[in-house]
């Protein structure tokens, strides 16, 4: 069965882009999206089937060079359940719903066939993300890893007459080189000291990186840190954390379909399932995990601040998506690893669907994208609006506060927020994603309210002729819709109940003690005792964790979240309310307000709306430098140095040995005798001196 689910889009991608000629167009969606169902079906037996017990399934010997014996094979856990269904789910939605959207593209002449092309792009990504997650070693996994980056350059450029689509494709392949680079060196280290690749082999070496001390950069390094930095470095920028998260906002530039697979569900999540894989080595590594926890609270922020201007819809919700993977990597760096991938799991559903909504927005309004020219479409495109609605309503965490009733978001969310007040002890990383999350709620409704509120803005003639997408699109919002509102409520207690459930759905056979569910701080001191017995270790000196995370005996971090204070618990709730509010006032009430504030702090604004001039600093700093190195050694060293002595030598010297050896051919006897006379005596000399030496 895993190895149906892991093949069946790889099929589909060999046959719809070599034999859609014999498939035809219809045939290669169809075929596509039909292998992608059966995936999906078969993850969700997986998952729900799934014992928590890691199984391993060997397909094949890959790469056997003296030590390093690395096979291709499945490790199976709830991990890799997890992230399978997140998957095979979005992607065969996104395949559905890409049969209506790209059915008339005028990116491409009529008699073009681009639909082929592009579904076998979805399916070999969706491939490779399967291969990724479905790793036992982290050759296979780097495979995996540079599989997504080939596919999102090769869907981010799909519109390839389009400039800016070329560009946002190139930027998205070199930022996510320069993360590449610190996974691979984290590779090398691990083999350097390990002796292999094999993740159980690393997990049991765990307890002796943390005790070794390495060279690097000329500087000692505790080897546990220095791989997890490496590691996380390449989660960065996949993940699109701070400093290499510049790709993300210009991949919009692919087909909507592409922003919901890629930049909301799939890829983005790799970096955070990369650190939650590595559990056992990274609760070695403190350091390196308060860095993961610093970054991941300033990006959640960052990303935040930049979502409250920006006017096209789609980047928007790219922002909110670089804000939600910051949310999930302090969950990881907390050591909450289950909190981490309960936001990943849940922020799936509601962030595609977000992106489909935008898609069908965007459809319906014959592809107009800035949200300044919408106005007024819920009567238009009703089911689009609920559809986004129930999106927004998770992704701002609405429920009822000190309950485990709500949208998916607020579960989750919740949960992370909580964790980050017990792990910082309320301190930055708390604070940062407190605020963030009201920002979230600004931004998120201030999208709803220009986008179907209000007058009419913009082209008349669009709005006239705006109409709803074709069924075919609407029924993977629907879908998703199910998990945005029930996937929180149904799965909070595997994620963030107690030890025993969470121990139980991920496998881990040690038992940590759960003190009383009571949400005050009385007894905490004693819990945190308790809890540091209890939890019996899982892994020794030499032997590998059984489970599919791994929780350090003096990592508490999730019993302090069980029982933090009522206003921590109720703080989202009230950031959630504070944003809706003023998003209310500045779109609904006052709309006039917006333009005020952004005039009266007009320097502000624009470093919102510049993105902190992020890309204008890296464009000063990498980008022109680079240029004017590549412009020197082309003119200066091809140019001049390498044609030139090309050029100097076949039209100079050669032409000139060439005249001289000419007038030595002058026909007369005497002449070639002379010569011979010379070179004879020449021959003699050189003998008589040299020759006796020998």
């Amino acid at each position: 069965m895993e190895t149906i689910l892991l093949f069946a889009p790889l099929v589909g991608a060999l046959l719809a882009g070599f034999g859609w000629r014999i498939l035809g167009d219809k045939g290669a969606q169809w075929l596509t999206t039909g292998l992608l169902f059966l995936s999906c079906i078969l993850s969700w037996i997986v998952f729900l089937g799934h014992d928590g017990v890691m199984h391993q399934v060997h397909l094949l010997d890959w790469v056997q060079s003296g030590t390093l014996d690395t096979a291709w094979a499945i490790r199976m856990d709830r991990l890799t359940a997890i992230m399978l269904i997140v998957i095979t789910t979005v992607s065969a939605l996104v395949h559905l719903y890409s049969m209506g959207y790209m059915a008339h593209d005028e990116n491409f002449r009529e008699n073009e066939s681009y639909r082929p092309r592009f579904f076998a792009y979805l399916s070999f990504f969706t491939f490779a993300m399967l291969m990724l997650v479905t790793s036992d070693n982290l050759l296979q996994m780097f495979f995996g890893w540079e599989g997504v980056g080939v596919a999102s350059y090769l869907l981010i450029g799909f519109y390839f007459r389009k400039p800016s689509a070329n560009a946002a494709a190139i930027k998205a392949f070199v930022v996510n080189r320069v993360g590449d680079f610190g996974f691979a060196l984290g590779i090398m280290a691990i083999y350097f000291l390990t002796d292999s690749i094999k993740f159980d082999d690393i997990f049991a070496a765990a307890p002796m990186l943390a005790e070794t001390q390495l060279t690097f950069l000329w500087t000692e390094w505790n080897a546990a840190n220095l791989i997890a930095v490496l590691l996380f470095i390449g989660a960065m920028g996949k993940s699109a954390q701070l400093f290499l998260h510049t790709w993300l906002p210009d991949a919009m530039e692919g087909p909507t379909p592409v922003s919901a697979l890629i930049h909301a569900a799939t890829m983005v999540t790799a970096g955070v399932f990369l650190v939650c894989r590595m559990s056992p080595l990274m609760e070695y590594a403190p350091e390196a995990m308060t860095f993961v926890v610093f970054l991941g609270a300033t990006t959640a922020f960052f990303a935040a601040t930049v979502g409250l201007v920006q006017n096209d819809i789609k980047r928007v919700i790219a922002y909110s998506t670089c804000s939600q993977l910051g949310y999930m990597f302090v969950a990881a760096g907390l050591g909450v690893y289950s909190v981490a991938m309960f936001h990943l799991f849940t922020h799936a559903f509601f962030k595609a669907m977000l992106f489909l909504g935008a898609g069908s927005v965007i459809h319906g309004m014959h592809h107009e994208q800035d949200m300044r020219n919408y106005g007024g479409l819920r009567k238009k495109l009703p089911y689009t609006f609920w559809a986004m609605m129930i999106g927004t309503l998770a992704i701002t965490g609405v429920g009822i506060p000190l309950t485990h009733i709500g949208f998916a978001g607020f579960l989750s969310k919740d949960a992370v927020i909580e964790s980050a007040w017990a792990g910082t002890d309320g301190g930055y990383a708390f604070w940062m994603l407190v605020i963030a999350a009201l920002f979230t709620s600004f931004y998120s409704w201030r999208l709803m309210f220009l986008t179907f509120f209000g007058e009419a803005r913009g082209d008349k003639h669009t709005h006239e002729h705006a109409h709803e997408s074709p069924m075919v699109m609407l029924v993977p919002l629907g879908v998703l819709a199910l998990g945005a509102v029930f996937a929180g409520m149904i799965w909070f207690n595997s994620f963030f109940g107690s030890h025993e459930s969470v121990n139980k759905f991920f496998g881990i056979p040690a038992h940590h003690a759960e003190a009383s569910e009571g949400h005050g701080t009385e007894g905490a001191a004693d819990h945190a005792e308790e809890t540091a017995e209890a939890h019996a270790p899982a892994i020794g000196q030499g032997e590998a964790p059984q489970g599919a995370i791994f929780m350090h005996p003096d990592n508490t971090v999730m019993d302090d979240a069980h029982h933090a204070p009522k206003w921590v618990k109720v703080s989202p709730f009230v950031a959630m309310l504070t944003g809706f509010l003023m998003a209310v006032w500045f779109y609904i009430w006052d709309p006039a307000m917006p333009r005020r504030v952004a005039e009266t702090n007009r320097p502000l604004y624009l470093f919102l709306l510049n993105k902190w001039y992020f890309d204008e600093i890296f464009d000063f700093l990498f980008v022109r430098p680079s240029k004017a190195l590549g412009h020197l050694l082309w003119k200066r060293g091809d140019g001049d140095v390498i044609d030139g002595s090309i050029n100097g030598v076949a039209m100079g010297i050669i032409p000139w040995f060439t005249r001289l050896a000419g007038r030595a051919q002058s026909g007369y006897i005497f002449t070639y005798a002379f010569a011979m006379v010379i070179g004879i005596a020449v021959l003699v000399t050189w003998m008589t001196i040299f020759g006796g030496a020998n």
